[in-house]
């Protein structure tokens, strides 16, 4: 049943039921194969698109030239506008959980407005986002190529299907997503649309495909209630916004609908092929087919929908009935797909109420029982046999939790290197699944030595319905249970547990009707439990093993935690989610088919059986072409003044678990190049500080175990006349008796900057950044209380600012200065690396000063 189950899975999340349609598809319909062209020109014509790139132009200029095409098609009853907009600004945030400032300048943003030809500027209006810069080294198909593609095809198919939509759409094509959203910052700062927004559909890629999820939505529950009635393929999950705040990274959805705005929307984004996001294997050809075409369906009709709905509001009307109305707006309505083939909605006053029906049931059902026998059973001791059961199958579920964490653990004692199921997704569930089973069943072995406290002296077969009874009733308890700790604490995740309750009761029913016409021995009955549960124990394993595929993705690049324990805990967390699945997709049928599964061959068998699969699994090497190593290769110059290197070094990291000695052991001609030998340890190596990626500052906290190497300077001054450097620009001058000192930075002769970062410490009091607001101070390395400011943004124009100290204390300024531009010898030695491996490789010149 399982596997039917998983084979069904399969096919939805890789979206293999899905038929894209041709290059030669009727104009009124949207096409994958022609979103896929777009794709190809940005991704592989093209090619990388960072910030200061000459790509990122070209981009621009195709874009904007594939609207203006579109603007030609349009009839006469639909107005287009189209403008480049080239965005300036400042502004602190926090990222990753690091507060920094960040000041940007002459970023493109491409608009374009369809409206009806009779509509206003005033008139609400939808936006709709994506972005066309890609991350260093990354052709960003996925990221965020195939969202760019996709709104062009969508724009293409509003003007060619004659479809004048009621209100207007804003496409926004926007050119700095991956220097930290400052292009949604620009766009709400000096867009002249901005106040008409009354609904935002922000597209993002965090893989190169898969289901297309809603994993924010809000504020307010309309957009999701919008995108449950019109979606093609609904692939929604309100448990995802409880998760989302717990993973590095963020969307454009932040500044729309919370930082800069309150504008109700959804953030939409691609989560499977997550082994390719961010690095150089980020290609057309690992689209995953499909997914395009579910996502372009989907915004059509829900382009249609919102634009169609009496709740798209204007920033001033939503002001005004904020201020009239008493009615609170919900915000955390319960939605989610079953199986993307429709979408369960409800609202948070009605998760409140029948998420407490499963506990309140639960507490009654003893009295219930009482009653129903005419008092000839005590309900204390119904309840306390209730208690019992549901104690059992709590420490049940621990263990499914505890088994494959322990046996993890154990794997890696005898085993040079960890995650050997990064490449191999399905070595995680041979090796967890089966002891998770295992301590799922281990209560009951003790649940058959522990006597009922009801009277069981009327036979065996009262007795084993008694026990049967208790086991359930127990199992459901700890169910309801949880749904009402979801309640209770606003999470939206309660319907997981709700809809096991549900079926679970559905079931129980069904098992005590057919129970009574044949024998508590016979198996009819125990299947009979089963069939209630199979719709739900199908989306408990759609949403586990989507779960658990994306995790496994996402562990290549969720940071390096120092040795030695740091080496254990990506298999600690994979290991510990596969249990929790398990319990969640096997934990159900355990009260009733424990009589059967619970025996000391059953047992020994899948403690064999994991045995096995952790040994064959220790032979399978971690990483793949389809599944690389992400490493991080920064060649370093410290200089002084604008044309001298004091030293020039490369410094490497790694963002999991296997450290550089490992990368080196499997890298030999690499480890040639750096005379790194067999005998290589990090105890005698040369580390290199948190301070020395300062350039791609927070990221840099998810390193760990940095190394460094001596590098060459002699070919860096034959490309540079000038390099980076600061200087005051005026004499200092006293202000309210503090001490301003003007600034000036110069990039020097580089072309290809990416971003310049601003290190300050000192007695620090205030800047000309951010509206002269500081952010809040970082401290790294046990160093002093800091500033850090990220600059971006091309100019033959020096950076000027200045900076205001509460004393006469200097203050100190380090400079990091990120550019693309790498010499032969740093890619030579990029090269030597194998093709599991992905190196993203750039220069950093780095400076410090006082003043």
């Amino acid at each position: 049943m399982y596997g039917l189950m998983s084979v069904l899975v399969h096919s939805i999340i890789y979206m293999k039921l899905i038929q894209p349609l041709g290059i030669d598809a009727p104009v009124d319909r949207f096409s994958e194969a022609r979103a896929v062209e777009h794709v190809r020109v940005l991704a592989h014509d093209i090619g990388v698109r960072q910030e200061g790139s000459r790509g990122l132009r070209e981009a621009a200029r195709y874009i904007k030239g594939q609207l203006e095409i579109i603007k030609e098609q349009a009839g006469p009853k639909i107005r287009i506008e189209i403008e480049d907009s080239s965005i300036s600004g400042s502004f602190n945030m926090m990222f990753l959980g690091h507060s920094i400032s960040l000041g940007y300048r002459n970023h493109t943003n491409i608009i374009m407005r369809i409206s009806s030809a009779d509509s206003k500027d005033s008139d609400p209006s939808v936006l709709i986002n994506g972005h066309f810069d890609s991350t260093l080294g990354s052709p960003g198909a996925g990221d965020c190529a195939s969202c760019v593609a996709s709104m062009l095809e969508l724009a293409r198919l509003t003007v060619n299907s004659c479809w004048v939509p009621p209100r207007p759409i804003i496409f926004l094509f926007n050119g700095a997503e991956e220097l930290f959203m400052l292009g949604a910052h620009g766009f709400m700062k000096t867009c002249k649309w901005r106040d008409t927004i009354g609904a935002v559909i922000n597209l993002e890629a965090s893989g190169t495909g898969g289901p297309d999820l809603v994993c924010q939505s809000g504020p307010g529950s309309w957009p999701s209630r919008v995108y449950a009635e019109s979606a093609v393929y609904p692939m929604a999950n309100s448990a995802a916004q409880d998760v989302f705040p717990v993973i590095p990274g963020d969307t454009d959805y932040r500044i729309f609908s919370q930082d800069y705005g309150d504008i109700p929307g959804l953030d939409i984004i691609f989560l499977l092929g997550g082994y390719f996001y961010h690095t150089s294997y980020d290609t057309v050809d690992r689209l995953l087919p499909g997914s395009i075409q579910a996502r372009g369906e989907n915004l059509v009709s829900l382009l249609k929908a919102f634009t169609n709905s009496p709740s798209l509001k204007t920033a001033s009307e939503r002001k005004a009935i904020a201020a009239t109305s008493r009615k609170h707006e919900d915000d955390r309505a319960v939605f989610f797909d079953y199986l993307s083939w429709f979408l369960i909605f409800y609202p948070r006053t009605v998760a409140d109420l029948i998420h407490c029906v499963p506990i309140v049931l639960f507490l009654l059902m003893p009295f219930i029982l009482y009653l129903s026998n005419a008092g000839s059973r005590s309900w204390f001791a119904i309840s306390l046999d209730f208690v019992k059961g549901l104690i059992l199958h709590a420490v049940g579920i621990i263990l499914a939790v505890i088994f494959p964490v322990f046996f993890s653990i154990m794997r890696q004692l005898f085993c040079s290197h960890a995650m050997n199921w990064f490449a191999h997704p399905f070595l995680a569930f041979a090796m967890f699944v089966p002891c998770s089973v295992l301590g799922l069943l281990i209560p009951s072995v003790i649940w058959s030595r522990f006597p009922l406290s009801q009277d069981t002296s009327a036979g065996t077969n009262f007795k084993e319905a008694l026990s049967d009874e208790s086991r359930f009733w127990g199992a459901f308890g700890f169910y309801a249970i949880l749904t009402l700790v979801y309640c209770v604490a606003g999470l939206s995740s309660g319907f997981l547990t709700f809809t096991l309750s549900a079926s679970m009761l559905l079931a129980w029913i069904l098992f005590s009707v057919i129970v009574k016409s044949s024998s508590q021995q016979s198996l009819r009955p125990t299947m009979i439990y089963v069939i209630p549960l199979v719709p739900c124990l199908t989306y408990a394993v759609y949403y586990g093993g989507f779960l658990l595929q994306f995790l496994i993705e996402k562990m290549g690049m969720m940071g390096a935690i120092p040795p030695p324990y740091g080496f254990y805990v990506p298999d600690i967390i994979v290991s510990a989610v596969t249990g929790v699945v398990t319990g969640w997709c096997v934990g159900p049928l355990i009260p009733i088919h424990s009589r059967w599964l619970a025996k000391s061959s059953v047992l020994q068998f899948l403690l064999n059986l994991t045995v096995i699969t952790l040994a064959v699994s220790s032979q399978f090497f971690p990483y793949s072409k389809d599944a690389p190593k992400r490493v991080v290769l920064q060649n370093t110059y410290l200089t002084h003044g604008s044309n001298q290197v004091v030293e020039a070094s490369y410094d490497f990291s790694v963002v999991d678990s296997n450290n550089l000695p490992f990368l080196f052991k499997y890298s030999p001609e690499v480890a040639k190049e750096l005379n790194v030998g067999p005998d290589f340890s990090l105890v005698a190596a040369d580390l290199s500080p948190k301070k020395t990626f300062m350039g791609i500052f927070p990221v840099s906290f998810l390193f760990s175990g940095s190394l460094k190497f001596p590098g060459r300077s002699e070919e860096i001054m034959k490309n540079y006349q000038y390099l980076p450097h600061l200087s005051a620009s005026n004499t200092p001058t006293i202000v309210k008796e503090s001490r301003r000192v003007y600034l000036e930075l110069s990039l020097g002769s580089l072309e290809e900057v990416w971003v310049a970062v601003l290190n300050i410490t000192g007695p620090l009091s205030g800047w000309s950044f951010a509206d002269q607001s500081l952010p809040a101070t970082e401290v790294a390395d046990g160093g002093p209380p800091s500033y850090i400011c990220r600059l971006s943004g091309s100019s033959s124009e020096n950076w000027t600012f200045w900076l205001e100290a509460s004393s006469s204390e200097d203050l100190r300024v380090d400079v990091a200065v990120l550019d693309q531009y790498m010499i032969d010898d740093a890619k030579k030695l990029k090269s030597l690396f194998p093709d599991w491996v992905d190196v993203v490789a750039y220069s950093s010149f780095m400076s410090s000063y006082t003043f």
